[in-house]
């Protein structure tokens, strides 16, 4: 029974690492309406829970439709010192960033409010599929 039981909490603390590991970080900022049209879907309206990626991760277009749940960790020291609401958003890539860095993305105004302060303009984030 003692074996048994060292096995669950082993596989419980792998599945454990092993989720923490997919997770990205990286910065977002956002961006403010229209969303329309988009690199993606051209007029199609996708909604507001929205993201544009960097060029790594838009990938040509490869990345259209992907969806990520992104979390707040941080401000960045830039704006509001405690920005993050302790929330994820589920996001929708929509369209490519082509100013944003390697590790950022752009949410729409919307889908960056559910995770932080807009006040913050730019804040700390992990994501994953």
């Amino acid at each position: 029974m003692a074996m048994m039981t060292r096995a669950f909490i082993l596989i419980a603390m792998v599945a454990c690492l092993t989720s923490l590991a997919h997770a990205i970080a990286g910065q977002a900022t956002f961006y403010t309406p229209p969303y329309v049209p988009s690199s993606c879907f051209g007029f199609e309206d996708r909604g507001v829970m929205i993201l544009a990626a960097n060029s790594g991760l838009f990938n040509n277009r490869a990345a259209c439709g992907t969806r990520y749940r992104v979390t707040c960790t941080s401000g960045t020291n830039l704006g509001t010192p405690q920005p993050c609401t302790g929330r994820s958003v589920d996001v929708t890539v929509v369209d490519l960033c082509p100013g944003c860095a390697g590790n950022q993305v752009d949410l729409s105004q919307e889908a960056f409010a559910v995770i932080a302060n807009t006040d913050a303009g730019r804040i700390n984030i992990e994501y994953n599929r």
